[in-house]
């Protein structure tokens, strides 16, 4: 039997990433509203949120959000997938630049630091049968180091193209930035955004789901 992933993000990344492992997701758009949710519990634990924390939290956020939710005016039926990540920098969590000022200044910060963190986070929620179950949470994280001869111009260029606005750290390993990055420490794919090994472990772990039992791509 094949079990139905339902993605509860926008990510081209990420569906990317399950297209290649042989899942085709049912995107849903989970709208929320991430700053607002980090506010909201660094405030009631009083503190930060570490990168680990703040990833786990906006996952689990985007999943939960989702739940209930009608596809075509039918129930979701199958398993809910929250995902979120955060690059972490001198110890400082950054998420996504937003702005060609912002990019561009984290460029330069990550040239001169030469390396960083970047933390991707996983939440699962059951929804087998139109109805909400319970959930598992994971996440992972991959050491980078960036290219130590990366020009000015070569920044302003990359800046200029728009991509590294709206991804977590401010660039892609999949995308124009691979050029500037020299070794990976850790699973590749929770770079891009989302580790299918943890994925997998979840689903086997907490649902005693086989990681085939998601292949539901044409060829497969």
């Amino acid at each position: 039997m094949t079990e139905r992933l339902y993605l509860a993000s926008t990510s081209p990344a990420r569906l990317s990433l399950l297209r290649a492992a042989g899942i085709e997701p049912v995107l849903i758009s989970p709208g929320v509203d991430e700053d607002e949710a980090v506010a909201q519990e660094s405030a009631r634990l009083g503190r930060a949120l570490d990168a680990t924390e703040t990833v786990a939290l906006l996952a689990r956020a985007k999943a939960e959000a989702v739940v209930g939710s009608l596809v075509d005016g039918r129930p979701i039926d199958g398993f809910i997938l929250g995902g979120d990540s955060a690059f972490e920098i001198e110890g400082e969590v950054l998420g996504k630049p937003h702005t060609p000022d912002v990019a561009t200044a984290r460029w330069g910060q990550m040239i001169r630091r030469g390396s960083g963190t970047l933390h991707s986070g996983h939440h699962l929620i059951d929804h087998r049968g139109g109805r909400p179950g319970r959930g598992a949470s994971a996440t992972a994280s991959a050491a980078l180091v960036f290219a130590d001869d990366v020009t000015d111009a070569e920044v302003a260029a990359y800046v200029a193209s728009g991509e590294p606005l709206k991804v977590a750290g401010a660039f892609t390993i999949d995308g124009l930035a691979a050029a500037f990055i020299e070794s990976i420490e850790g699973t590749p794919s929770a770079v891009v955004g989302l580790s299918v090994p943890v994925l997998r472990r979840l689903f086997r772990e907490h649902f005693g789901i086989e990681w085939h039992a998601l292949w539901n791509r044409r060829g497969l």
